[in-house]
């Protein structure tokens, strides 16, 4: 890594200076000899050409050229330094040597720095360098609060989730250099790793077999670990075990030859990067979403909320943290995102779906996975880079992700109101038709979600004395089946010789011997039954056996054959969500087309004669039921649109079956009723951010004319600067300007008009007045 010891402040203005095209004033320059180093550097920056090296270069590559390669891995994240330079060398007709990448890298990063520098100039200028002001403004929509504007329930969206694909090879792995750099990162998306740290201790290790795993540090165990010492609990619904990042910490190893495993980060509903940490060494652990939560509740403050694929495990983890008493008193709201929703279960969604949360609107909670869509092409350029490389190529990826962000704004509240609209339009005649026809009305959609839920927080399992009778049973049953076994083959033994000839001895010994083995082979399965049922009577306290057809007996009779349903269940939800998984790879899954639908069940038909196979059983096994299940065919499994679906079938009891909720009618319209809800809510949050948009584009324009105006007195080389990088932001905020407009004069738009007044303003025109009435108060003591 070169030592450029010249004064980087130095280089920026000569930098501008070459982008003025304004003639040079040496005074401005360190009075050194010709062949001073930052002479030569400073001539060479002039000229449009940057060294590769602090101290006399022999080669120097264009500003130009390292512009456009900057602009070229920002729209082609994969587009590595080694294919320019590869580029360059057959656009000048001479053969690649590895050397000219350290050399093109070396200067590269002294542009950035120097970019860094000029930019640290513009935030000054621009007033835009106070701690944490661009969390405060990094979204428009979602953070430049007006003063009339219409209260919203919750003041702030985040989501957080992690990403494994930027990993990075420990600089002490074998046949390595190691990759020492002391550099830093330069921008603030960062959380350092003694903040994260702070909250290693949070989650303590729950039994003695995780304490025994967690002080073996190192093992690589990135698969699951299965607890064989687990104790089943009485609650029904576990999502934990759906997910890996929900498991316990020890599950969460990483192989041993990355120093960094991945990033976890924040985004907002816009889909800003706001925060983000490095995963040392790990999967998701606790201490990385609560070292996020920290940043973000200390910074936006009250009602938030905050989307995690694991948001139901999550939020019990942050409230008993020393976060806990501070989310509480924030009123933060957890919750799960739409898309990782429908892998939860049934409960989980009605506790932590946004669908049912109030004033979510369509906010998704996936912001982050677009993100790792985007920043996942980053991982073959910083898999081997050093750690100031691999910070510096993703800081780099997040500043373009939100400039890309920004100029696409207009255009997300353009389509996000379009499509509220034509959700509103079409849910409500269609809920019409339902409340007419099926005599319902609006309560009695929050009715049947009330009951529901109350019927599924109230759902327990058996318990252990009542699973060991079940089990007793089943083990009664297999005496029985033994004991009708030997009794058959001790007949058959009686009557082997009956189909033998006279006189055949052979036949004769060989008879014998098949029936003395089956005999003995049915005994010992007798004794075997009679053992285990002696031990599980020993263990009921049991002192006189049931007799099968007794009163006891079949009544867990009935609880074995649910159990058995209940397998047949399982094992047709794992085969269906593996489908789906495998259909969601071919970005097939989630389709709104009916037609399109119908396509991919029929190929999913086709293919999966294990889900056939699975249904067939299931349908045994519900036929065996008193009374019987309806039965399930293929079109059923097709159209569930939430994998809690099958949690409603495992659970359900005779005594619900004619209940309002559960008819498959009804929990439609109840669906639609609340899709219906979110709609509304969307176009009352839309119609405030909005005017947010509208304003901030129109304080942006007149403080940053201002501020060149100030400039051009000032310091006129870096007025240039801003005015040429204000055109482009100019560019972007007509086209927000025209979308703005055209959402507007939408037949349907519902929202106030006009400019309104941030909260900034106001501080200054009280602080302008306060004053003022100082200086009033000042001149009245000197007239006095």
């Amino acid at each position: 890594m070169p030592i450029w010891t010249t004064d980087l402040a130095i280089l920026g203005m000569v930098y501008l200076l070459s982008r003025t095209k304004m003639t040079v004033l040496l005074s401005i320059l360190p009075q050194h000899s010709a062949t001073s180093s930052s002479l030569i550097l400073s001539t060479l920056i002039y000229n449009g050409y940057l060294g590769c090296s602090p101290l006399f270069p022999n080669i120097a590559i264009s500003l130009r050229t390292l512009a456009a390669y900057r602009q070229a891995h920002r729209t082609c994240p994969r587009f590595t330094i080694q294919a320019q330079c590869k580029m360059l060398c057959h656009l000048h007709d001479m053969p690649y040597r590895p050397y000219l990448r350290s050399q093109f890298s070396a200067a590269y990063d002294a542009f950035l720095e120097i970019v860094y520098c000029v930019d640290v100039l513009l935030k000054q200028a621009l007033k835009h360098d106070t701690p944490n002001w661009r969390l405060l403004n990094a979204c428009p929509a979602c953070t430049y609060k007006l003063v009339d504007e219409s209260p919203l329930q919750f003041a702030w969206f985040a989501t957080i989730d992690g990403n494994n694909s930027l990993k990075r090879w420990a600089s002490s792995s074998p046949n390595s250099l190691p990759r020492d750099d002391s550099r830093r990162p330069r921008s603030d998306y960062w959380i350092g790793r003694d903040a994260v740290d702070k909250f290693k201790d949070e989650v303590r290790s729950r039994t003695p077999y995780d304490q025994a795993l967690d002080k073996n540090d190192k093992v690589d165990d990135w698969e699951d670990v299965h607890d064989d010492q687990e104790v089943p609990g009485e609650a029904v619904f576990h999502c934990t075990a759906r997910w890996r990042n929900a498991g316990p910490e020890q599950r969460k190893k990483m192989f041993s030859v990355f120093d960094e495993s991945g990033i976890f980060i924040a985004a907002c509903r816009h889909r800003f990067v706001l925060v983000a940490c490095d995963m040392i060494r790990s999967g998701e652990l606790v201490k990385y979403p609560l070292a996020i939560m920290d940043h973000l509740m200390a910074v936006y403050g009250q009602n938030g909320s905050c989307a995690y694929d694991i948001g139901c495990a999550f939020s019990k983890t942050l409230s008993t943290s020393s976060l806990g008493p501070r989310a509480d008193a924030l009123a933060l709201r957890m919750m799960v995102g739409a898309f990782h929703g429908h892998a939860h279960n049934r409960k989980c969604q009605l506790d932590w779906h946004p669908m049912y949360i109030s004033g979510t609107g369509h906010t998704e909670g996936e912001g982050c996975e677009h993100i790792f869509s985007s920043s996942n092409e980053l991982a073959r350029s910083t898999r081997h880079a050093s750690p100031f490389h691999r910070h510096q190529s993703i800081e780099e990826h997040f500043n373009f992700w939100d400039a890309d962000k920004y100029a696409a704004l207009s255009n997300f509240l353009f389509n996000h109101y379009r499509e509220a609209i034509h959700v509103i339009q079409t849910l409500q005649a269609e809920l019409s038709v339902i409340k007419r026809e099926l005599d319902l009305d609006d309560t009695d959609f929050v009715k049947f979600y009330n009951e529901e839920k109350l019927y599924l927080d109230r759902l327990k399992e058996p318990p252990i004395r009542d699973r060991l009778c079940i089990r007793y049973v089943e083990v009664l049953d297999d005496l029985d089946s033994c004991r009708d076994e030997w009794n058959t083959a001790r007949s058959a033994a009686n009557n082997a010789l009956t189909t033998v000839g006279v006189g055949d001895f052979a036949e004769i010994c060989a008879a014998l011997t098949t029936a003395r083995i089956r005999v003995d082979a049915a005994y010992a399965k007798l004794q075997n039954a009679e053992a285990l049922v002696a031990h599980m009577e020993i263990q009921l306290r049991i002192e006189e056996r049931w007799v099968i057809g007794g009163p006891k007996y079949i009544q867990f009779k009935e609880e074995a054959t649910l159990g058995k349903y209940c397998t047949a269940l399982n094992e047709l939800e794992r085969l269906v969500v593996m489908r789906l998984f495998e259909l969601s790879k071919l970005s097939l899954s989630g389709t709104g087309r009916y037609k399109l639908r119908q396509q991919i069940g029929k190929a999913l038909q086709r293919r999966s004669e294990a889900i056939h196979n699975a249904i067939n059983r299931y349908n045994t096994q519900a036929a065996a039921l008193n009374p019987p299940r309806p039965k399930l065919s293929w079109k059923d499994i097709a159209e569930y649109s939430f994998l809690g679906e099958f949690d409603l079938l495992r659970h359900s009891c005779t005594d619900i079956r004619e209940l309002d909720w559960t008819k498959p009618a009804h929990r439609e319209a109840t669906t639609k009723y609340f899709k219906l809800l979110c709609a509304r809510e969307e176009v009352s949050r839309l119609n405030v951010e909005v005017r947010r948009l509208r304003t901030f584009v129109h304080d942006e324009e007149m403080e940053t004319n201002k501020v060149i105006t100030d400039l051009q007195l000032s310091y006129p080389l870096l007025a240039s600067e801003l005015q040429r990088q204000w055109r482009s932001r100019s560019a972007t905020n007509m086209f927000h300007i025209f979308r703005l407009n055209q959402i507007e004069n939408l037949p349907s738009y519902s929202g106030m008009r006009g400019i309104g007044y941030a909260d900034a303003d106001i501080i200054r025109q009280e602080e302008h007045a306060e004053d003022m009435e100082n200086m009033a108060s000042s001149l009245d003591s000197v007239v006095d």
